[in-house]
C-alpha cells in the first residue's frame, strides 16, 4: 500500500461547503505517482510507458475542507498489459470514498499496448490489496 495525506485546499469545494467531486479523480492520480515511477523513474513525458484506459470513484461520505485526507493505493490485479489501481480517501477515521483506475502499459510510437515485464509485476504485486 502507498499512502499519500492531503490537506485540502480552499478553492476545492463546492457550493455546499465540502470537497467538490472532480477533486477526488485529481488526488488519486496524485497518489499513483510511485506506481508512475515503477515503468518511468524520471517521469520525463517523453519515455511514458502508460495510458488510463478507465476510472470510477465512489462517494461514500461527505469531504470537508480544514481536515487532512488520507490516500491509501493499492494494486488490486494485474494481468499482461494491463493493471487495476483501487484507491481510498479517508478522513477522520472513516473512509469516505474509493475508485479504480484501469492502467494500461502503452507504446506511444507503435500506438499498441505491450507486455508489463516481469520486474515491473513483481514491483506491482508487492502492494497488491489483501481482502
Amino acid at each position: 500500500m502507498f499512502s499519500m495525506f492531503v490537506d485540502p485546499r480552499f478553492s476545492e469545494t463546492d457550493a455546499l461547503g465540502h470537497i467538490n467531486n472532480t477533486v477526488l479523480p485529481v488526488w488519486f492520480e496524485q497518489a499513483r505517482t510511485p506506481i508512475f515511477r515503477f515503468f518511468t523513474p524520471s517521469l520525463a513525458v517523453e519515455e511514458w510507458e502508460l495510458i488510463l484506459a478507465k476510472i470510477e470513484v465512489n462517494f461514500l461520505k461527505q469531504l470537508y475542507y480544514a481536515k487532512q485526507i488520507e490516500i491509501r493505493t493499492y494494486i488490486e490485479s494485474v494481468g499482461t498489459r494491463s493493471f487495476v489501481v483501487y484507491h481510498e480517501a479517508w478522513q477522520e477515521g472513516e473512509k469516505a470514498a474509493d475508485g479504480k483506475a484501469v492502467m494500461v502499459h502503452f507504446d506511444h510510437e507503435t500506438q499498441l499496448t505491450k507486455a508489463i515485464p516481469d520486474s515491473i509485476k513483481a514491483l506491482l504485486a508487492a502492494h497488491l490489496l489483501k481482502e
